[in-house]
C-alpha cells in the first residue's frame, strides 16, 4: 500500500509553521543523537575498563545530558536517570580498581 501523499497547509501561516517543524525536527534530532552518543561514549569506556576515559567522559556526558534536559529533548528525570546509572557504573570500577591494587 503507497503512502498518503501530505496536505500541505493552506494558510501562509500554516505553511511557515511547517517550515519551521522540519528546521526544529532536524535540530532536535541532532541534540537526540549527540546525548546518545555521549552516554555510548561513557558505557563503552567502562567496558573497556578504561578509568580516566570513563571520568572525563562521564564529565563530558553531565553538562551534555543537562543541556539537552533543560531544552526539553528528553525529560529532565530520563536524563537524571541516566546520569545516576552512569555514575554508578564509574564509581564501581573505580572501586574495583582500587581495590586491585
Amino acid at each position: 500500500m503507497a503512502t498518503a501523499k501530505k496536505k500541505s497547509p493552506r494558510l501562509a501561516s500554516g505553511r511557515k509553521r511547517a517550515r519551521q517543524d522540519i528546521k526544529l525536527n532536524a535540530q532536535n534530532s541532532a541534540l537526540r543523537s549527540k546525548y546518545r552518543t555521549t552516554v555510548k561514549n561513557v558505557e563503552k569506556a567502562v567496558l573497556a575498563k578504561d578509568l580516566d576515559l570513563a571520568k572525563t567522559s562521564f564529565f563530558i556526558m553531565q553538562s551534555t545530558v543537562d543541556s539537552i534536559a533543560e531544552k526539553g529533548i528528553f525529560h529532565k528525570n530520563k536524563a537524571a536517570r541516566d546520569k545516576s546509572r552512569l555514575a554508578s557504573k564509574v564509581k564501581a570500577m573505580s572501586t574495583s580498581m582500587n581495590k586491585g591494587s
